[in-house]
């Protein structure tokens, strides 16, 4: 699966792979620059995954 770094996650499967993708990032010895390819594809990973939590995960105040 790929996702396009523009695109909100519309479903589950979709959120489970970009939280996959994300993880292999955190697997890293260190982050990624955020001036890289890489840093660009993980901080919109982050962005998208925030934003569908927050709709169908939100947390109460």
């Amino acid at each position: 699966m790929k996702l396009e770094l523009q695109q909100s996650l519309s479903s589950e499967a979709e959120y489970e792979f970009a939280l996959a993708r994300a993880e292999a990032f955190f697997d890293l010895p260190e982050e990624p620059d955020p001036d890289s390819q890489e840093g660009n594809e993980f901080v919109a990973l982050i962005a998208a995954i925030e934003a569908y939590e927050a709709i169908h995960y939100p947390i109460a105040p």
